[in-house]
This record gives structure tokens, C-alpha cells and sequence, in this order.
């Protein structure tokens, strides 16, 4: 089995059509392959714990719909956190669950006519209990990214600052939801890739 976590994603066999798509760009193989190992098996510097990284990772492909990876990030949780951290994270990707991107442009931008609005996502009491205030704040923030990225904001920052993540763990967790999005991409390309040569 390969070692990659995108060619295992996508379950690109060796020696396959793909495969050798994928060999043409060995330094972006290998780029993408180190920024994983950085974001979930290497040791972190800053504070952010694996279960964390975990379940920011089992959130976002739930909202990406990427049912392989899903099951990758929610298994490596489980193990490190237990089902219930694991099911409730699933409930709250479901409660989350919707069509992007939306959400308000700042006032100052000439894009208000492109105002689209939508869900915000709000953790009700019993899942913000079995999260913690962190992590409640982090897919909170993770939600925001992925679906309503126009509406970041120094505010939005500020609401992980008051939840006890640092600035570095902020880096931390936006890099993680950027790569997510940049990977679980690159998934779905070489699935189709691999389905219309079928």
C-alpha cells in the first residue's frame, strides 16, 4: 500500500495511468505529502493536540463531502479521543452541513449586490460541552473558512483568541483547514481522473 495519504485517498493504484500523472509532479507529491506529516504526525510546536487537528480534520471533509477521507480523519480521532469526541464532531458536520460559499462581504467592498446570506454555525450546549470551548470555537472557525470565507474578519480571529487558542494556534488552524481544502481537491481530481478512464 503507498505511503502517500492523497494516492491512498484516492486509491490510485501503482503503476496505474494516474500514478504516472501524479509522477510528473513528484516535488508536489512530495510537498503535499510533507505538509501532511507536519499537520498530523509530526510533533506540534504550538500547542494545538492532535485531537484537535483530528477533529478539525474529520469536520472540514464532512463539509467537503469527502465520504474516504471522512472516514480516514474520523478513525485516527476515534482512536485518539474516543467515539463519543467522534460522533459528536459527525453531529455537528451534519448540523453544519450545507452549499457554499456565502456569507457578507465587508462594508467597504463595492460586492454588496453579491451578498449571499446563509447558515452560521452555533454550537448548542450539549455539543459545546463534549468539545470544550476550543474546539467548540475552532470548528466554529473552521465552518467560517470553508463556507463563508468573505466574512473573515479580525472579529472572527478574535472569538479563538478568547476561546484560549494563541496567535501561533490560530496559524496553526487556519494552515490546517487551507491544506484540507487544498488536498481533499486534489482527491476528488484524480477520482474523476481515475473514474472517466475507466
Amino acid at each position: 500500500m503507498t505511503s502517500d495519504i492523497i494516492d491512498r485517498l484516492a486509491d490510485v493504484a501503482p503503476g496505474s495511468r494516474v500514478d504516472g500523472l501524479r509522477q510528473r509532479r513528484a516535488q508536489a507529491r512530495t510537498n503535499s505529502q510533507a505538509s501532511y506529516d507536519a499537520l498530523f504526525t509530526a510533533p506540534d510546536q504550538t500547542g494545538v493536540s492532535r485531537t484537535e487537528r483530528l477533529a478539525v480534520a474529520t469536520f472540514v471533509s464532512s463539509l467537503h463531502g469527502a465520504a474516504r477521507a471522512h472516514d480516514h480523519y474520523r478513525g485516527l480521532l476515534q482512536a485518539s479521543a474516543g467515539r463519543q469526541v467522534a460522533d459528536m464532531v459527525d453531529r455537528v458536520a451534519a448540523e453544519g452541513d450545507t452549499q457554499g460559499p456565502y456569507g457578507r462581504f465587508p462594508d467597504s467592498a463595492d460586492l454588496r449586490d453579491e451578498d449571499s446570506p446563509g447558515l452560521v454555525l452555533s454550537l448548542d450546549a450539549a455539543a459545546a460541552d463534549a468539545l470544550g470551548e476550543r474546539l467548540t470555537a475552532a470548528v466554529q472557525h473552521a465552518h467560517l473558512l470553508v463556507l463563508r470565507p468573505r466574512e473573515s474578519s479580525p472579529k472572527a480571529l478574535a472569538a479563538l483568541l478568547s476561546a484560549g487558542w494563541s496567535t501561533p494556534q490560530v496559524v496553526t488552524l487556519s494552515q490546517l483547514v487551507a491544506f484540507l481544502s487544498f488536498q481533499l481537491r486534489v482527491v476528488h481530481g484524480l477520482t474523476v481522473l481515475k473514474e472517466s478512464n475507466a
